[in-house]
């Protein structure tokens, strides 16, 4: 059975209300972690998150669908009330509009990561080390200088953060239907670029010389010594948030990614970004009294933690999380609202399908029996098990901006 896309509805019904803050831990979900038997939310020492759980409606969000382990692209659009089966978009968009480049209709931009390779061409690290921003800046800047493409338009090559940086192509006849290069594994070579749709013939032959020429000005580079490029996509604009559901939106995050998915939905960015996670909550806590509604406050550490296989750095996150907690829990909003994008359990080493946790306080919340902020608490609470996409109408609903539906 099809889940109804309510989200029509709630363009009709919406109206002008109270604030919402939505904090969003990046892959926050896990499972339990062997030898400790318990997940990173589960373990992790969370007295203010836990007070906030026994204050509010809690349960369990599931990004996409059943078995579907989301982007954090799909998983952030879900979480805005966007339907992500049916508004797709490739990283390479969203990184592109994260560090500030003015897209164009018609352009195509893939994510790149900076990697490591051995002498027979496999992929030891997808990673590179997470090389520092100054070194990948450096990287950037000797591809562009040495790297001349033959086609008719011009490439832009920008340093996203650490490992990742972005490639953007503009000029007549570009299609965005592109396999990745990115073989999500080691000890494989990277793969060459295909097109997945006549279209995009051209485009792959751009991005496959852009690779060959790229690799000579990599050369004697060390950990960086190769590309990986995934998510590409030919961009087109989208529907903002404050056309579907009147909110005036400001999104407060240090990573590029989930900046460009904000300037996506026609939300203010704050700038400069904010320093790890006090100057996150500190700049919520500048801003709440500006003038926007609402409040996008994204956390990236649980994920990046998640994805080195790191449980103690993820569990230290989330403590960190929680220590800061109370700068913003209290202030002048409807609602306060904490969620995840996806899952990343350390043991898993990247994204998963599981159901993340979820709470929404506002004094029009039906506050349960859930006392943790954790799955095992979340999975009782009255929210229960539900699409992700839900959660937006719910925020707009407690904080008194939809209208009655009907007679």
């Amino acid at each position: 059975m099809s889940v109804p896309d309510y989200s029509s509805v709630w363009e009709q019904l919406a109206q002008p209300g109270g604030k919402i803050v939505l904090l969003v831990l990046d892959g926050a979900g896990g499972l339990p972690f062997p030898g400790v038997n318990k997940s990173a939310l589960e373990a992790a020492r969370t007295p203010n998150l836990d007070a906030l759980a026994a204050s509010a409606s809690c349960g369990m969000l599931e990004m996409v669908g059943p078995g579907i382990t989301p982007g954090s692209g799909p998983g952030h659009l879900a979480l805005f009330g966007y339907e992500p089966l049916s508004h797709q978009l490739g990283r390479g968009v969203l990184s592109a509009l994260g560090v500030g480049f003015g897209l164009q209709e018609g352009d195509v931009a893939a994510r790149i990561n900076f990697a490591t390779r051995d002498r027979a061409g496999r992929i030891t690290d997808r990673r590179a080390g997470r090389i520092p921003n100054e070194v990948n800046e450096r990287l950037c800047r000797s591809i562009r200088e040495q790297v001349k493409l033959e086609f008719e338009g011009e490439y832009f090559l920008f340093t996203e953060s650490q490992h990742r940086a972005v490639l953007i192509l503009r000029g007549p006849g570009l299609g965005g239907n592109i396999g990745d290069t990115d073989p999500q594994k080691t000890g494989v070579p990277p793969l060459q670029a295909q097109p997945t749709a006549p279209d995009s013939e051209k485009s792959a032959a751009v991005v496959r010389q852009f690779v060959e020429k790229a690799h000579g000005a990599l050369a004697g580079e060390t950990p960086a010594n190769t590309l990986l490029l995934r998510g590409f996509e030919r961009y087109k604009a989208f529907p903002t948030l404050a056309q579907r559901f009147k909110l005036n939106g400001l999104c407060i995050a240090q990573y590029p990614m989930y900046r460009g998915v904000s300037r996506l939905l026609g939300m203010d960015v704050a700038e400069p970004p904010p320093l790890k996670v006090q100057g996150t909550m500190e700049c919520l806590v500048d801003r709440i009294d500006d003038g926007h509604d609402f409040f996008f406050v994204h956390i990236k550490g649980t994920d990046s933690a998640g994805e080195d296989g790191d449980f103690d750095a993820k569990v230290a996150t989330i403590e960190e999380v929680d220590k800061y907690l109370p700068l913003v829990s209290n202030l002048n909003a409807e609602v306060f609202a904490v969620a995840a994008d996806h899952s990343t359990p350390a043991v898993m080493q990247g994204h998963s399908w599981h159901p993340v946790p979820a709470l929404i306080r506002s004094r029009f919340a039906r506050v349960d029996e859930v006392r943790r902020f954790s799955e095992d608490a979340c999975v009782h609470g009255s929210l229960g098990l539900r699409p992700a996409t839900h959660l937006m109408g719910l925020l707009l609903a407690h904080a008194g901006r939809l209208k009655k539906f009907g007679a």
